[in-house]
């Protein structure tokens, strides 16, 4: 696992790797406040967005995470941010997170190309042999759309962390494994052909 920057494109999305320029593109979409509900962050500024990327680009120098902005290729515009976090070289393994979209583009092909794209980079590129993803166990809609890509759920930690609102959040821990790359590829293949 070589982990650089890398631009990811697909038909409806562009994942451009995140940089310090991007916190007023960013601020001008993701100030929502229902985009962090169930989130560990809350970005109501964009004071607060400007601490989001600074702690995911000291991630990147730290070689732990890859972080994107997630660009309209209709429009050219920046939409949402995802990364690749939790990055373990010597396992090959990372987590997919930290994925947010503006209302208006959430239930389109969006988040499902971004996966796509993302899987695709950490298993044929990478050649991950796991990727995890996780969510809050009270996002029953994040927790039905990691299922639905095929992934499975491993567990649920307990007061896994205290979220900047100072909840106490029980995560569900979910994974796709090297053998079942295959079949999730198809699953989100389908899904886009669909969107058409």
């Amino acid at each position: 696992m070589k982990i650089e920057p890398v631009i990811l494109e697909g038909k409806y999305i562009r994942l451009e790797p995140m940089c310090s320029d991007n916190v007023d593109a960013l601020s001008a979409v993701g100030l929502d406040a229902e985009l962090w509900r169930w989130t560990n962050n809350v970005c109501a500024t964009v004071d607060d967005m400007c601490k989001y990327v600074h702690i995911a680009l000291n991630d990147w120098k730290l070689g732990i995470a890859l972080p994107f902005v997630t660009i309209d290729r209709a429009t050219n515009t920046v939409i949402g941010s995802t990364r690749f976090g939790n990055i373990e070289v010597p396992h090959r393994k990372a987590e997919i997170g930290w994925t947010w979209i503006t209302p208006k583009f959430q239930r389109t092909a969006v988040n499902t190309e971004a996966k796509f794209l993302m899987f695709q980079h950490a298993f044929e590129v990478w050649e991950a042999v796991r990727i995890d993803l996780k969510t809050d166990a009270l996002n029953e809609k994040s927790r039905n759309a990691i299922l639905r890509i095929g992934a499975k759920q491993e567990g649920i930690l307990r007061n896994h962390m205290i979220t900047d609102a100072g909840r106490h959040r029980d995560s569900v821990f979910f994974s796709v494994i090297e053998t079942e790359w295959p079949d999730v590829k198809q699953r989100l293949l389908g899904f886009l052909d669909r969107a058409k």
